[in-house]
């Protein structure tokens, strides 16, 4: 089933939608080459706003969750990925040990573990799922809502080569799988594994991760594909400030946080000038390190920081202090039901592989749509991401709006690759 969506198709989107297919051959050409240089993450989602006259990622995700949300007629083309993805890393691998969250109570959650663990299966791996949390003692069985049951055991460190290796009780992997974004930093169980791959690396948990590194790499992809499509790569970049540490006990600390949300609001306020669109900038204040949905606040003026003086609010709960990114707000004027609508792009190696539309009925158009009473609705990504149709016009075909999102996607993927090369702790350095 392909969504109905109410889209504001007016000002530049459709030449931008134009412009990608009439690029296609191009763009997919400049693609292959970005992948004989760089390697891709083993897998991402990515949140994607489109304003109807921008279309820009507004948050990726390296250790993606959700993944029940994808059709089963996405699962061939997940399925064929996650044997490419596998074939680059362990050609000879047999056995895969899926970590996930530590705090597994949320069956939806699992639900989603549960449907990675299928996919890897169809690839042709035994699979099995391992938590690392110190209050799974024993294996546990959970009963999730589509009627299945999924298994939980405690992974073992197993001594090996004068170091470690990761396995459960009678199961040795040679491919971990992390399905945790290690907030709260890498776990020495995790270290210094011996003839394991460990997917995603460390160094791409949260503890380690920075918004504002991330949007530094996209920003210099855009300003590249943007030459290569002869657009301006604002169009596809949303305009980013980090701020460093801000301490939101101290009056100094919010007065220079909120100087730079006004000089990042009169930049935005130019390029809205410039192509005459009426609507009010925002931007969002972000924690710098965190997953998605959290430590977020929408701001149209930059006195609404300093309010926070009085407020007493915390981005990050229980902290007084963190690391904050100030990003352009890209408000989504999409919908479905009356209800705002974002479409999310996952990924596997360097393929799109499906996705859906995060709807929140209680959201406005510029706020984060990854909150408590989301729902989801599939994309039809599985039919129609790699086949445009060309000869539409802008805004007429399904396919052709599912491509551009892919093509977004896939910027932000690179970018990502980008971001982890310059945190590789094991990286070579050329003098």
């Amino acid at each position: 089933m392909v969504p109905h969506l109410i889209t504001a198709l007016t000002g530049p989107i459709n030449e931008l939608e134009q412009r990608i297919l009439d690029s296609m051959p191009a763009i997919e050409r400049w693609f292959r080459l970005e992948w004989m240089e760089h390697t891709p993450p083993f897998y991402s989602s990515v949140d994607v706003r489109n304003a109807g006259f921008k279309l820009a990622p507004v948050d990726t995700n390296l250790f993606p969750t959700g993944w029940n949300h994808l059709t089963p007629q996405m699962l061939p083309l997940a399925v064929q990925s996650a044997m490419a993805a596998i074939e680059k890393i362990c050609p000879e691998a047999r056995n895969l040990l899926l970590i996930p969250e530590n705090d597994t109570r949320s069956s939806f959650y699992l639900s989603g573990v549960a449907q990675l663990k299928r996919i890897f299966h169809m690839a042709g791996l035994n699979v099995r799922v391992g938590s690392i949390s110190p209050e799974l003692k024993v294996a546990t069985t959970v009963d999730l809502p589509n009627g299945e049951q999924l298994t939980l055991e405690p992974v073992i460190r197993k001594k090996g080569g004068g170091r470690g290796r990761l396995g459960l009780k009678d199961f040795d992997p040679c491919t971990i799988l992390l399905n945790n974004d290690l907030a709260a930093g890498a776990p020495g169980i995790l270290e210094d594994l011996h003839e394991q791959y460990l997917l995603p690396p460390l160094h791409a948990g949260w503890s380690v991760r920075r918004k504002s590194q991330h949007f530094r790499a996209y920003e210099e992809i855009a300003k590249r594909f943007g030459k290569l499509l002869g657009i301006d790569s604002w169009l596809i970049n949303p305009m980013f400030t980090p701020c460093g540490e801000v301490d939101f006990t101290s009056p100094a600390s919010l007065d220079a946080l909120s100087a730079q949300v006004d000089t990042l609001l009169t930049k935005i306020r130019r390029k809205y000038k410039e192509y005459g669109i009426n609507e009010k900038p925002f931007v969002v204040v972000k924690v710098d390190n965190g997953n998605c949905g959290m430590g977020i606040m929408a701001v149209r003026e930059a006195k609404e920081v300093l309010a926070l003086k009085d407020t007493g609010r915390q981005l990050a709960p229980g902290q007084t202090r963190c690391e904050i990114v100030i990003q352009e707000g890209v408000q989504t004027h999409e919908r479905m039901n009356d209800a705002v609508a974002e479409p999310v792009v996952y990924m596997m190696d360097r393929y799109v592989v499906g996705g859906f539309y995060r709807i929140h009925a209680e959201r406005g158009t510029h706020e984060s749509l990854a909150a408590p009473g989301a729902s989801f609705v599939p994309l039809a990504f599985a039919e129609s991401a790699q086949l445009p149709q060309p000869g539409q016009k802008p805004g007429v075909s399904v396919p052709n709006r599912f491509y551009m999102y892919g093509v977004i996607g896939r910027l932000a993927m690179l970018a990502a690759s980008y971001e982890l090369e310059a945190t590789d702790p094991d990286a070579e350095v050329y003098e």
